[in-house]
């Protein structure tokens, strides 16, 4: 049971980079800073893109419109924090 607890928050941790990495590469992207006609930045954005925005889509539907700025990754990165810390409180604790 334990190795399933550290194999679910393995996978939110790399969700949480994955997120972290999607938002700086848009604001690169943004501020022209790299551009998507390289074909290198394009295939990681695309790639970065379809992992988080299936997790971020309810999100977006739910948060009101602040004028161009998206808060829904910060929104579900606390949230998959919380599940995190979640799954740490509530496994047993190991005595050696």
């Amino acid at each position: 049971m334990l190795s399933l607890i550290a194999l679910i928050q393995t996978i939110l941790e790399i969700l949480i980079w994955l997120l972290i990495a999607s938002a700086v590469l848009s604001w690169l992207v943004a501020f022209n800073v790299i551009n998507t006609r390289n074909r290198v930045v394009y295939m990681i954005g695309d790639f970065l893109e379809r992992v988080t925005d299936p997790l971020l889509r309810p999100i977006r539907g739910i948060l009101p419109n602040l004028g161009g700025i998206d808060i829904s990754p910060i929104v579900l990165i606390l949230l998959l924090s919380f599940a995190q810390n979640l799954l740490s409180e509530y496994t047993p604790r190991l005595v050696y």
